[in-house]
């Protein structure tokens, strides 16, 4: 590049940040704002901040609404809940993820076959279609609406599948963080079988994440670390979708093979479907475990991770809509609760019996 190319393009970068910086402030300012009234709230209610600015973000959205100006800024609030797990890593031991392996890969790969299964068989009998009963049951059982669309994608399924699939996962996610850290209250659970429990039974990353951590600093820890198991399989499901979709079609086997792109094409996609943060979290916990993080440097990872989550659960508030949730009809309600009473009761009995 010339150097009056580079005069060029450095006045264009600068338009083009402070338009972003512009389109977003307004939003990030709400969520500070949320946040920083949940914490003043927080000792004068009997809540934590994490749900008080997720209930405050819910109210907001469900009454006055959201205004347009706001939802670029307020929509980071995903990016700021996966920046908060990776330096979550800061303050897990790696230790205790390695004593607790084996089990706890056993528990997350029992419990999802499981709920794969029978949202399947039950959306089945319900006269749900096929790619409805395969939506819903990747979004229950693998990572809430990131799976329902990783996998909409391998089913090539229709908007309406796909929203009502989406509107199903976000109706648990609502009444489950609003019920589980009071059922973990009630029984007085360890934090970790608590924290296990949410991570294998719960469906987001964020609601699991705001549940573990309203309850202990324990349960967090553990809840983020299990979900982010079963996060993992989500390239493995969409895979074997894509298999199943290929497998069902009238097309040739030359078609099928280019759908599927052989082993080079699987390996891509498991890859794809791998949760970067959860990549960035392995690493900052390798580090901050081998003494190469540590002192203020990993007491102000905590802090920040601490911070992040805040900002993030008072954006993850606004997600919550009432219109979504009736949008999403009986039968996939029906479906979804039954099967999920059913992975909650089993997740709860591994969650007691391994830890």
């Amino acid at each position: 590049m010339s150097e009056d190319d580079a005069a060029t393009a450095s006045p264009r970068t600068s338009r083009t940040l402070r338009s972003i910086i512009q389109q977003v402030l307004p939003g990030v300012v709400t969520l500070v704002v949320v946040a920083a009234g949940a914490r003043l709230l927080a000792p004068y209610v009997p809540v934590t901040p994490l749900l008080l600015a997720v209930a405050v973000g819910a109210v907001v959205a469900n009454t006055v609404g959201v205004p347009d100006a706001l939802e670029p800024g307020i929509a980071l609030h995903a990016l700021l809940l996966e920046t908060g797990i990776v330096l979550l890593g800061a303050s897990v031991s790696l230790a205790a993820l390695v004593a607790a392996g084996p089990q706890l890969l056993l528990a997350v790969v029992a419990v999802v076959a499981v709920g794969l299964l029978l949202v399947e068989l039950l959306a089945r009998v319900a006269g749900l279609r096929r790619r409805t009963g395969s939506l819903l049951a990747a979004g229950s059982a693998i990572c809430g609406v990131s799976a329902v669309a990783a996998t909409a994608g391998a089913l090539d399924a229709d908007e309406s599948d796909v929203a009502l699939a989406a509107g199903t996962v976000l109706t648990f996610d609502a009444v489950t963080l609003a019920v589980y850290p009071g059922i973990a209250t009630t029984l007085a659970l360890d934090p970790r079988v608590f924290g296990v429990w949410a991570g294998l039974s719960m469906f987001s990353t964020g609601p699991v994440t705001a549940a573990g951590f309203a309850y202990h600093p324990v349960a967090g820890e553990w809840a983020t670390v299990t979900k982010l198991a079963r996060n993992a399989l989500i390239g493995v499901v969409a895979v074997a979708y894509s298999l199943r979709a290929a497998a069902g079609s009238d097309e040739s086997a030359e078609t099928d093979a280019a759908s599927t792109g052989g082993i080079r094409g699987t390996v891509a996609a498991l890859a794809e479907g791998l949760p970067k943060f959860l990549v960035g979290f392995v690493a900052v916990a390798a580090l901050a475990n081998a003494g190469l993080i540590a002192g203020p440097a990993r007491e102000t990872l905590v802090v920040a991770s601490d911070t992040l989550f805040l900002l993030a659960f008072a954006g993850l508030g606004f997600d919550i809509r009432a219109d979504q949730m009736r949008a999403a009809g009986v039968r996939p309600l029906v479906v979804v609760g039954v099967a999920f009473l059913a992975v909650s009761g089993t997740a709860y009995l591994l969650a007691s019996g391994l830890f």
